[in-house]
């Protein structure tokens, strides 16, 4: 049950939609457990976003949810594997990129919990 919300400043066409869909539906099986049959993705795109007080490059910040928890050497490999992804189809530097994980021992769908 993996939920991954990238909030982006480049906007978005359905061709870089779909391949964010598949690239990131590929890379969340390094975490044990975790395949694309579960895996909810949200894009919010063309927002306003700065950092280190900078607002005139393009930036990204993905904010991956799980139901349960992870190794931190699976988190590193897909923190590398989101960054490369969101580099090579959108051409935001790597270190403009943050990734963030959050666990949960409680998730709900389809009107019960798991």
């Amino acid at each position: 049950m993996p939920y991954i919300k990238t909030t982006t400043s480049v906007k978005l066409n359905d061709e870089k939609k779909e391949a964010l869909k598949s690239k990131l539906g590929q890379a969340i099986a390094l975490i044990p457990g975790k395949s694309e049959a579960w895996l909810m993705l949200a894009f919010e795109d063309g927002a306003y976003m700065s950092f280190k007080g900078n607002a005139d490059e393009d930036y990204a910040f993905a904010d991956v949810s799980l139901f349960g928890s992870a190794s931190d050497a699976a988190y590193d490999r897909l923190t590398g594997a989101i960054c490369e992804i969101l580099n090579e189809e959108l051409g935001i530097k790597l270190s403009n990129i943050y990734v963030k994980y959050e666990e949960t021992d409680h998730w709900g769908w389809n009107g019960s919990n798991f």
